[in-house]
């Protein structure tokens, strides 16, 4: 299984480089996708045993399999997403061909920075999903999709730099300790990790979180996410929002969970709960002047990211319950939206929001479907999202009440934002003229039915599984 996760979709991108034929290639990623999301789902069982490179744990287990199931939904989008970029001459044979290796090489590098052990070879994998990333948000060649590259690629080699130095004041911190051969070895990490450098691992985490953060999309570290989001295909925006910043969170919650394990470091807890809470409401506020919906929904992942940063911060089983939870959820149903969003712009042709109106009324089931996504990622019961920001909320209050009176505030800020958009898009007269697309709604509706269970109900082996994960984030 460990193998199946790395080595398909690493063999893949090759392969796809070469296969003539973007059908052919298009619903090939989709059979690769397919069976990484099976392997991905089966190390929830099959565990192999850790070594100095990879390990699976029961928090990566968690990432892998939600990225597992978020890329294989996205794949089947794409194929006929895709296929018509193609057929409007947005994009070259060549182009789409290249499109889908580096889908798949992406997934290869989320799937291993979430499975090393070792810290470095963390940081070089998620430097790898980053370049790719970068290469497909350039894709359609346009002056503002390379910009926008160009932006993303510059920000986010700063970001990734500043994480290196801080790898590297962990691995200081540790070599005294444990000596060079396992002082980047996340395992024996976290055992010795009371006995590490305080000093050292205090001015590690600034550096780590500022590098992680801009790779999250925290603010004041978001500049190139609406970029990413508007000039890119919208299947990587599902992936950017869905998976990506997840892995760079993830990242940034191995770091916290060897700080809190040594009692003379700082506490991680408050300049993640700042960070998360200035994230919501910056984010909140700008959901008011987008004028671009895919912007707008990008500015949505800036709000949610920050209030898993908050969560995670706060900590406490209940606190990082919801944040998991919260995770999970907002990668379903952010996907479920730019699915949704995705198909509205190539039916009206434009990702203006004055452009695209009435979608209830010209496409029910597309128009429907995105009033669902947006009620949701709003935290509108019996949606999911409503349980997880109530829970956080509710254990913020208990201990913290300003915060949890100013995270409430940002999160109704941007729930009357999002409604105002909602109700141009959806309701009223239809707008722009409307072409014929063909497009598949499984993606959508698979992920909106998903939030929607999750919201009534959670299996207990579900809810004891992340309560076990939640406890060990500390």
């Amino acid at each position: 299984m460990l193998t199946a996760v790395l080595l398909i979709p690493l063999v893949a991108a090759a392969v796809f480089a070469l296969l003539p034929g973007p059908r052919l290639v298009a619903w090939f990623n989709v059979a690769a996708a397919a069976v990484t999301c099976a392997a991905a789902a089966g190390l929830a069982w099959d565990r192999p045993t850790a070594g100095s490179y990879v390990f699976v744990d029961d928090l990566n287990v968690v990432f892998l399999v939600l990225g597992g199931f978020v890329g294989l939904t996205t794949a089947v989008f794409s194929a006929p997403y895709m296929a018509h970029e193609l057929a409007a001459r947005r994009l070259s044979p060549g182009a789409l061909r290249f499109y889908h290796a580096m889908f798949q090489l992406m997934t290869f590098g989320m799937n291993l920075a979430l499975l090393a052990n070792n810290i470095g070879l963390m940081w070089v994998a998620l430097e790898l999903a980053t370049l790719t990333t970068v290469l497909v948000v350039g894709v359609y060649r346009t002056p503002a999709a390379i910009e926008a590259a160009w932006k993303y690629f510059i920000l986010g080699s700063v970001g990734i730099a500043l994480a290196l130095f801080g790898t590297i004041l962990v691995y200081m911190a540790a070599r005294d300790v444990l000596g060079e051969g396992d002082a980047m070895v996340w395992t024996v990490l976290i055992t010795a990790a009371p006995r590490l450098d305080a000093a050292l691992l205090n001015l590690a985490f600034v550096f780590l979180l500022i590098g992680y953060g801009t790779k999250i999309g925290i603010v004041p570290l978001h500049a190139w996410l609406p970029d990413a989001h508007a000039e890119g295909p919208t299947p990587v925006s599902a992936v950017l929002s869905g998976l990506l910043l997840n892995v760079a969170l993830y990242a940034l919650l191995r770091f916290k969970m060897i700080l809190a394990a040594n009692p003379l470091a700082i506490a991680p807890g408050p300049l993640m709960v700042g960070l998360g809470l200035l994230s919501v409401l910056f984010a909140a506020f700008m959901l008011y002047r987008r004028p671009d919906i895919k912007r707008l929904f990008a500015y949505s992942s800036v709000e949610h990211m920050g209030v898993m940063v908050f969560a995670f911060g706060v900590g406490g089983a209940v606190a990082n319950f919801a944040g998991l939870l919260q995770m999970a959820l907002h990668s379903l149903t952010k996907a479920a939206i730019f699915f949704a969003v995705g198909q509205a712009c190539q039916i009206k042709g434009s990702q203006r929001l004055e452009d695209i109106g009435g979608l209830t009324v010209s496409d029910p089931l597309l128009g429907w479907g995105l009033v669902a996504g947006v009620a949701a990622i709003a935290g509108l019961p019996p949606f999911g999202l409503f349980m997880s920001e109530f829970m956080l909320l509710s254990t913020t209050f208990q201990r913290a009440p300003v915060l949890a009176v100013l995270l409430g505030i940002g999160l109704l800020v941007a729930f009357g934002a999002l409604l105002l958009r909602l109700n141009g898009v959806a309701f009223g007269a239809p707008g722009g003229v409307a072409k014929r697309v063909k497009v598949s709604r499984v993606p959508l509706l698979a992920h909106l039915l998903l939030v929607l269970a999750a919201g009534i109900y959670l299996p207990p082996p579900l809810v004891a599984w992340l309560e076990h994960v939640a406890k060990l984030l500390g």
